[in-house]
């Protein structure tokens, strides 16, 4: 599986050793998202930013979506199947080889390894300056993929 990591808080006020962790994931601006392989590196680049981001854990069709609608190349134009990389021929093997870590997103050169999103239609139901256990939704967050639905 992977992680789908959406950066909730803004930019100011952040410590130097949390914005070196969100430059590594490439979460450089407010909502803004990211796949990111379930490893434990991962998990613990995570948990070391929990206060800024929520993150769940992502099937190809969330991803496929993703891809579909936020994925740009270079120039910032929407993707086409002759963007995506060698063996795959459809947006939809490539979401499934993400989904079961085959490919990571940011290796792959044609695609920018982010998603810009747009805040959440309807607004968020939950506090976002908490974290999920506490009534929010920052950390790990089970609802996130219908959060993530309204922001595309």
């Amino acid at each position: 599986m992977a992680y789908l990591v959406v950066r909730i808080r803004g930019t100011v006020n952040i410590p130097h050793w949390a914005n070196n962790t969100l430059d590594n994931l490439n979460l450089d601006k407010r909502f803004r998202a990211t796949v990111i392989p379930e490893n434990p590196e991962s998990l613990g680049m995570l948990r070391k930013v929990k206060e800024m981001v929520a993150w769940t854990s992502a099937d190809a069709t969330i991803i496929k979506e993703l891809l579909e609608k936020r994925g740009k190349k270079t120039g910032f134009k929407s993707i086409t199947n002759s963007d995506l990389p060698e063996g795959y021929n459809t947006i939809e093997e490539l979401a499934s080889a993400i989904a079961d870590n085959k490919i990571a997103l940011s290796k792959i050169r044609s695609i920018k390894p982010w998603f810009a999103l747009n805040s959440p239609r309807g607004g968020f139901k939950r506090k976002t300056k908490t974290q999920y256990s506490q009534d929010g939704i920052l950390g790990e967050d089970k609802g996130l993929t219908d959060i993530v639905k309204r922001m595309l």
